[in-house]
């Protein structure tokens, strides 16, 4: 199961696990997008193994509901992929939009305690599964105007950490990806739908790819059971961490 599939990242992992001859379940709140990628998908790897589900993660309601109503040739999750999230907004704290830092929380962490929640019972009754968290390096490093979408990531982060420690002897793995700059719809998002500023974000730089980040999930799942990727931090080469700012006073 991946949430979030309708584009970017979630895209491009449910594309590749249904390459490698898994059943994929795609969870997004645009439905039109996921009856494309179904017929996109069915097309190329044959019919019967992608069920979409028009889902918004951070309703407890819709969550409990889609479980449910799982198909039996679906019920059973192997591997979660944690990938709904967004950023929103640039500004600097005290100029914030509230509504912006409430959606991001409900999103990246709400969200993903939720779909969490409910898959892990029947993976610790099965002894087997895996759950697959898409943090970022805004969670390792803050940066200006990353105030509530960075805390967020770090929730990510230790969540994943914890779960791995709760989780020990169930034979359930645990895995944080942490991708830097990546061009996807990202930036498109986090400025409100302005084509020019999240084009700005990329130009004169070589970023990630959604393809990248697949890969990254794709390869931590394809691990031998007995091996925990406990978490993979990615940055294009032409992105790094820069020095500790400094205010200097004047006079």
């Amino acid at each position: 199961m991946v949430t979030g599939a309708s584009s970017g990242f979630g895209l491009e992992t449910a594309r590749r696990f249904a390459g490698k001859g898994y059943k994929v379940i795609v969870a997004a709140r645009r439905k039109e997008r996921l009856d494309e990628l179904k017929q996109s998908l069915e097309q190329e790897f044959g019919e019967g193994k992608i069920h979409v589900l028009e889902l918004d993660v951070t309703s407890e309601e819709q969550v409990d509901r889609i479980f449910r109503e799982l198909p039996e040739e679906f019920s059973q999750v192997d591997i979660l992929v944690n990938n709904a999230g967004l950023a929103l907004g640039l500004e600097p704290a005290q100029e914030a939009n509230l509504e912006d830092w409430h959606r991001m929380v409900d999103t990246n962490i709400k969200g993903l305690y939720l779909m969490t929640r409910k898959i892990l019972p029947g993976m610790v009754e099965r002894k087997s599964g895996h759950i697959i968290n898409i943090g970022s390096i805004a969670g390792n490093y803050a940066y200006p105007g990353g105030n509530a979408y960075g805390a967020t990531k770090a929730f990510v982060k230790q969540f994943t950490r914890n779960l791995r420690a709760d989780l020990l002897g169930t034979q359930i793995r645990v895995t944080n990806i942490e991708p830097g700059l990546a061009e996807t719809e990202f930036s498109l998002v986090r400025f409100g739908g302005d084509q020019e500023k999240a084009e700005n974000v990329y130009k004169g730089t070589n970023p990630l790819t959604a393809e990248d980040v697949a890969e990254a999930v794709v390869w931590a799942a394809d691990q031998p059971q007995h091996v925990n990727i406990n978490s993979i931090e990615l940055m294009p080469t032409s992105q790094a961490w820069a020095a500790l700012a400094v205010d200097k006073v004047q006079g």
